[in-house]
């Protein structure tokens, strides 16, 4: 840090004129080429020895590389008056997050100004007792609390903590209203479940050598307490692309497994505690069901032959799907959520990316839609069972949510949770219009910027998008970019097909051999707001990360002419080889299987890395890696710069910047995303001539 804080005394005494004289001379990368026969194709890769990490050249390359970046950075860039004290001043003062409830105890996390994480708390006799702090463990504050997990009582908790971002936890079984750490710790875990009992847990294990070589991930029973080597192994998928999850039902006596990619799943069950066999009752390979067990009854939600979803129900006694029932039939709106309470099915859809509520009774009839305490959008409802009560988070672009409890008998609202940010966001409007894609289809596109815009095509502009996984974009506060808009910027978000944001056929759209679809819809919404007059291709910047670093990727790759910068983050590039690292074997279902003759030739139509195309100039681009990433390899990136870097004819800026203390995005120090931020977001503006 004291090195970055060095590096922006000097950016703000650097003279203009040495600026603009400095040119980007990056260090030179060795092409070593190997020559991969894959279905037919010879395929030549001259960077295929940055893949390995841990050898002291591609150590050194890196560094270089990173070392570089920030060089050139800190003789090139224009200082932006208040950003950092904008930034810091939004991640850094006192945050209580909302209150939830386990049992009848409320928990929160709260984060006080000059901390790095957050810590968990609860409130006992009307005082605020401190139960976890990752800081207590790991002073330098890279430590994060990465998952928690409440018996029914809330009277123990077990607390994951990730290292640097690495997403690999350690447990520690913690006492809720002493804050004693109750055992031993309990490590190398990807997630962590109570039996009902409470003496035990469901844990996978994941350790880094398992994920390196793409090891199925194992499930087993532990007691709390004993050795590990006493372990009980339940099980493990025959392949790493699948995953295993074992769980207790909270309010019935049935205990369930799930086995299965992202996208379809097999479901079992037994009577929990019992030495009964798993008792098959769901297998699909296309479809999911995910089950909840209350009482006599067993709901599932499923995309069963519906794309949108719909409701179903059962006996628990009759739980085969062959006696399931329809109890909300698929709409033309999308099921997002359900809740039971007492007296109503409360049911949240989705209808232009914006969610609702609606009440019906317990045998699927409609009642009312119900009315929302004020203007906003559902991000999110839960329930808890004892006090019969719903808690509903509501959202817009220019407010931080709110939480309201909504009651499960009544319906009626109370203010639950709300919270002030320093952001000015009052002059701020945002809008959600819709776009026509390169065939045809009408995308829904969010675009916030401050109110009087011109539409003279020269406002500084910042387009984001995701695009995958069946994860959709909904109206949310602004956040950070309210920092680029109040600077005269517009910040847009592009709902492309992949997402959720229209069901499950939105998402089919934009997987497999329909991905170019995803690159398509975003470079129609940059095309759509240079034509609507809110930009230009010299003010226009793309921005993504993970699967949507991909997506940048490949759009700049495929229409470098739309943008003047990126920042392509996280990503996946290489996607022949994809496959072969970490965690990638569960992207198969999403991506298709490079093994595949078909799959692979269409995944080479798109892959940034082998789209590299010789003597085309693509934007100016900061690429950001994770040296502890364990989703995507930093591979992708490194080759990727390596082989923009080498083109003839690159002309604009290729820039590694590699994230030393942390992984995926997860985990990060305050002090870490401050810079971060700070860092991109400069990039951004200085590239589009803000000031």
């Amino acid at each position: 840090m004291k090195q970055f804080l060095g590096f922006l005394i000097t950016l703000f005494m650097a003279s203009p004129i040495l600026k603009a004289q400095v040119q980007f001379k990056p260090p030179a990368t060795k092409a070593v080429p190997v020559v991969d026969d894959l279905h037919g194709f010879q395929l030549t890769d001259n960077y295929q020895w940055l893949e390995d990490k841990k050898d002291q050249t591609v150590i050194d390359w890196t560094r270089s590389q990173h070392d570089h970046t920030l060089n050139y950075l800190k003789a090139t860039a224009t200082p932006i008056d208040g950003l950092r004290d904008e930034i810091a001043a939004y991640l850094d003062r006192d945050i209580t997050g909302p209150i939830f409830l386990e049992g009848d105890r409320q928990f929160f996390y709260v984060k006080k100004k000059g901390e790095q994480q957050y810590k968990l708390y609860t409130r006992l006799d009307g005082k605020d007792v401190l139960v976890f702090d990752p800081t207590s463990i790991d002073e330098s504050g890279m430590s994060a609390i990465s998952g928690v997990n409440f018996t029914q009582e809330g009277e123990k908790v077990a607390v994951g903590v990730q290292h640097k971002g690495a997403e690999i936890s350690t447990y520690r079984i913690v006492d809720t209203k002493t804050g004693k750490i109750i055992g031993n710790t309990i490590e190398d875990l990807r997630g962590f479940t109570w039996t009902k009992d409470e003496k035990h847990a469901y844990i996978t294990v994941g350790t880094k050598e398992m994920l390196e070589k793409q090891i199925p991930l194992k499930t087993y029973l532990h007691k709390i307490g004993s050795k590990r080597s006493e372990d009980q192994f339940l099980g493990a998928p025959s392949d790493s692309k699948n995953f295993m999850s074992y769980f207790d039902a909270r309010y019935s006596d049935l205990t369930f497994t799930t086995e299965g990619d992202f996208y379809s799943n097999t479901l079992k069950m037994k009577t929990t505690g019992s030495n009964d066999e798993l008792q098959e009752i769901y297998s699909s390979k296309k479809f999911r069901a995910s089950p909840y067990a209350l009482d006599d009854k067993i709901y599932f939600m499923t995309n069963h032959e519906a794309p949108n979803f719909k409701l179903m129900v059962t006996d628990k006694d009759k739980p085969h799907f062959d006696n399931w029932k329809e109890l909300i039939p698929e709409k033309e709106t999308v099921l997002s959520s359900y809740i039971v309470t007492k007296d109503y099915l409360i049911i949240q859809d989705k209808k232009d990316v914006v969610s609702r509520l609606s009440a019906y009774d317990h045998n699927g009839k409609f009642i009312k839609e119900i009315k929302l305490p004020e203007i906003g959008n559902v991000g999110s409802i839960s329930f808890h069972k004892k006090s019969n009560t719903a808690y509903v988070n509501l959202s817009t672009f220019t407010a931080p949510s709110k939480i309201y409890t909504l009651d499960g008998s009544s319906l009626e609202w109370k203010l639950y949770f709300e919270r002030e940010v320093p952001m000015d966001t009052k002059d701020i409007e945002a809008s959600i219009k819709f776009y026509t894609s390169k065939d045809g289809t009408k995308v829904p596109i969010f675009v916030m910027h401050k109110k009087g815009i011109k539409l003279d095509g020269s406002n500084p502009s910042l387009l984001y998008g995701y695009g995958g996984f069946n994860i959709g974009m909904s109206p949310s506060f602004i956040g950070m970019a309210a920092t680029f808009v109040n600077r005269g910027g517009v910040y847009a978000i592009a709902c492309i097909r992949g997402g959720n944001e229209y069901g499950e056929a939105w998402h089919e759209d934009g997987m497999l051999k329909k991905k170019q679809n995803s690159f398509d819809d975003f470079i129609a919404a940059a095309e759509y707001l240079i034509d609507e007059g809110y930009t230009n291709n010299e003010r226009l910047a793309c921005r993504g990360g993970s699967n949507g670093g991909l997506l940048v990727g490949a759009v700049i790759t495929q229409r470098p002419d739309l943008f003047k910068a990126a920042i392509c983050a996280v990503p996946l590039l290489d996607m022949v080889r994809y496959h072969k690292f970490l965690i990638a074997r569960y992207w198969i279902p999403e991506y298709g299987d490079p093994e595949v003759k078909e799959d692979f030739q269409n995944i080479l139509t798109y892959s940034p890395y082998h789209n590299v195309r010789m003597g085309i100039n693509v934007p100016t681009t900061m690429v950001i890696a994770g040296e502890n990433d364990t989703r995507v390899d930093p591979l992708h990136a490194k080759k990727f710069v390596a082989a923009l870097q080498n083109n003839p004819g690159q002309i604009n800026p290729i820039m590694l910047y590699m994230d030393y203390d942390s992984g995926h995005g997860s985990g990060k120090s305050t002090e870490k995303q401050i810079e971060d931020i700070e860092i991109q977001y400069g990039f951004i503006m200085n590239q589009l001539g803000m000031k």
